[in-house]
């Protein structure tokens, strides 16, 4: 099963995060890309046209899960298990702190 999370920067649609049978794909939308103000979304991807691949989670989409306590409240509440990492995220960083945010989408 195929999961999907549009990555926003602010105001602006970054790019698109898929988790696929064989891992995860992040790419940057062209019209991201080409925006004068553009940044990455994080020193470890910087802005390409071609896209990331990884059998794990990206360490900076990861690293963006909450931990200890909230972490509990997350899955207590979600009913998310602790290794599907790309549920919490889903579930946890619509609205982060900072200015990535992550948007699931079908």
């Amino acid at each position: 099963m195929n999961r999907n999370a549009e990555v926003w920067v602010g105001d602006s649609v970054a790019g698109l995060l898929q988790e696929t049978d064989e891992g995860y794909v992040f790419i940057y939308s062209e019209t991201y890309v080409n925006m004068p103000e553009a940044q990455p979304i994080s020193l470890t991807m910087p802005l390409r046209s071609e896209a990331y691949q990884s059998t794990i989670l990206f360490p900076f989409f990861d690293g963006l899960i909450p931990e200890g306590w909230l972490l509990d409240i997350a899955q207590d509440n979600w009913k998310i298990q602790s290794n599907d990492r790309f549920g919490l995220l889903l579930a946890c960083c619509r609205d982060c702190i900072g200015a990535v945010s992550i948007i699931a989408y079908d």
